[in-house]
């Protein structure tokens, strides 16, 4: 199953909006950062690890990653997907990108119709 940002966003706001602290999910999404790093550091043998699942601990822990941020974004009203594709078309002319995320996802939507 797929699931959309919207979808998430409504999701997490109507899961956090009876008592989701700001703070509290910015504090849950520092840990689940420093999660990702330990686990990008053993992936790097900068750490041990004994016959671990570091591909789906890497997957699992983005995930909480994702899961913060958005819910954070989600209980201040802000619309991540227009974030995300607004943002994108700024880098996209900074760092002189070919393609911005909206004529990227444009043209793959495009050729899923002509396919």
């Amino acid at each position: 199953m797929k699931v959309t940002i919207d979808e998430l966003e409504a999701y997490l706001l109507d899961h956090y909006s009876h008592g989701g602290i700001d703070q509290s999910l910015f504090m849950k999404l520092v840990e689940e950062i420093g999660e990702v790093a330990e686990v990008l550091n053993k992936k790097a043998g900068r750490k041990a690890s004994c016959n671990e699942d570091l591909q789906g601990q890497l997957g699992d822990e983005l995930a909480d990653v994702v899961h913060y941020a958005i819910a954070i974004a989600a209980l201040n009203g802000i619309d991540m997907t227009e974030r995300i594709i607004e943002k994108d078309k700024r880098a996209s002319i900074k760092y002189g990108h070919r393609v911005n995320l909206e004529q990227f996802l444009l043209k793959r939507r495009e050729n899923r119709l002509d396919g």
